[in-house]
């Protein structure tokens, strides 16, 4: 096993000695590239955006914008990276660079790389084509999304705006779209003092096993929370995000299967419209940003109440293929959490996939209530699939999110359903407003929160066609 090392503009560093809790962004402005910038430290403002030489759908490799005030550095041992400083100079500005400028889209400054490098990911997607404008996508083929996990202060955002419709296609000699052309750097194995990333899932088990207490991270989206704004200090770290075993999609006529470490971004883009009710949830989760790195096994592994994907997949009777070096089970998503934060699942197990049974609801509907349209946690999450027979419900399945410890099924209300005509469901919207136990918090009261649960099924009913 050879000594940890990252490739950062160009440039093959090594990164020995570097203490297992560094987060890439650290360790990228302690190595004097300090355009990358700590916002808010858990991936809610994107100052701290970097390119990433990902594995891609429809091209070799894909230039991936992450936060790296939340990745282990250590967790891109033997990968690529590419910061604001490798995209242009001041005498040879890049054109993301250029147009930013030129359309006064930076003000103080400090927000300027992240969205650089954000919009340089979706400047090289490969699938971007010039297409008829609409307010979140420019004539350029721009989706405006890619910058929803970038936060601007001082500048405003149409100049922003302005710079992201105005960029034509990438230059025939531009040197990072044709990388995209080869294959991205595989992943390797690395094992330092409180870091590993194993080489398999065996080697994975056998290492949760010897440390039953090892925080496992896939995106760090959560982990990088803990570590940058509680002091957190795992003993042993173990990466299983490029776990080939928990890396696979399949769509079968019995089951739709996720593997676990697949990021959210790429189920999406997988999955291809395999699932409808994930195509109406995974756009309303965080930002592209996060969704580059989060996974659907971080987020059910964390247990939160509030984790998005919950309700959608319980609204699907989804299971979860729980693995340990015993062997593995599958346990009904619905039995699996059992408290706040707390789940089935034992010291030494990892969640290996998700899985979907086919047939899927033939109506499906998820509402997010937040403060913030995008990039913000659920007050509460509203999944619905039903399936109706000449009008009348014969199945239904409510997967809610904020009003319980866990996330959880909405039993009532699906009884209440079936038989109802639909879109007929005041009667069941009553019954839906009385399930869990909502608390009052900084983020609603609980009295809100039976409110729009109440209102979610009466909105999913009136927007979703028999």
């Amino acid at each position: 096993m050879t000594s940890p090392s990252l490739t950062v503009n160009g440039r093959t560093v090594p990164l020995d000695g570097v203490p297992a809790h560094t987060t890439a962004l650290d360790w990228l402005r302690e190595s004097g590239l300090v355009g990358a910038k700590e916002g808010c430290a858990e991936g809610e403002c994107g100052a701290c955006s970097v390119l990433v030489a990902r594995p891609g759908t429809t091209t070799p490799t894909r230039w991936t914008a992450l936060n790296a005030c939340l990745v282990p550095v250590l967790a891109l041992d033997g990968q690529e990276v590419v910061t604001a400083e490798g995209l242009g100079t001041p005498a040879d500005l890049h054109p993301v660079q250029h147009e930013m400028a030129v359309r006064g889209g930076s003000q103080c400054g400090y927000c300027t790389p992240g969205f650089v490098c954000s919009m340089a990911a979706e400047f090289y997607r490969p699938d971007r084509a010039p297409g008829e404008p609409t307010p979140e996508h420019g004539a350029n083929g721009f989706d405006l999304h890619a910058l929803s996990g970038n936060l601007c202060r001082c500048t405003g955002y149409r100049p922003i705006r302005d710079a992201a419709y105005a960029l034509a296609s990438p230059a025939e000699d531009d040197a990072l779209a044709g990388r995209q052309d080869r294959p991205a750097p595989a992943a390797v194995p690395t094992a330092v003092p409180g870091f590993a990333r194993p080489a398999d899932l065996p080697a994975a088990l056998a290492l949760l096993a010897e440390h039953p207490d090892a925080v496992v991270v896939a995106g760090s989206t959560d982990h990088g929370v803990e570590v940058n704004l509680r002091g957190l200090r795992a003993r042993q770290v173990v990466a299983i995000d490029r776990l080939p075993e928990l890396r696979g999609v399949t769509v079968g006529e019995d089951v739709v299967e996720i593997g676990a470490a697949v990021t959210l971004s790429e189920v999406a883009a997988r999955l291809d419209g395999a699932v409808p009710l994930l195509d109406l949830l995974l756009p309303q989760f965080a930002s592209v940003l996060i969704r580059n790195g989060a996974t659907l096994g971080g987020n059910l592994g964390t247990g939160s109440p509030i984790g998005d994907t919950a309700p959608g997949l319980l609204a699907l009777d989804a299971s979860l293929v729980l693995v340990s070096a015993a062997g593995e089970r599958e346990v009904a998503l619905a039995d699996y959490f059992t408290g706040y934060r707390r789940s089935v699942r034992t010291a030494g197990e990892l969640i290996r996939a998700v899985r979907i049974p086919q047939p899927q609801p033939g109506l499906v509907g998820f509402t997010k209530i937040a403060k913030r349209r995008f990039d913000d946690i659920s007050s509460v999450a509203v999944a619905v699939g039903v399936d109706v027979v000449d009008g009348v419900v014969v199945k239904a399945r409510i997967g809610l999110g904020g009003v319980a410890a866990t996330p959880i099924r909405a039993r009532a209300t699906e009884a209440a359903l079936v038989g109802a005509r639909w879109p007929d469901v005041a009667a069941a919207a009553d019954v839906l407003a009385t399930e869990g136990t909502p608390l009052d918090d900084h983020r609603a009261s609980a009295a809100y929160r039976r409110a729009m649960l109440r209102q979610s099924l009466l909105k999913t009913a009136a927007e979703v066609a028999r």
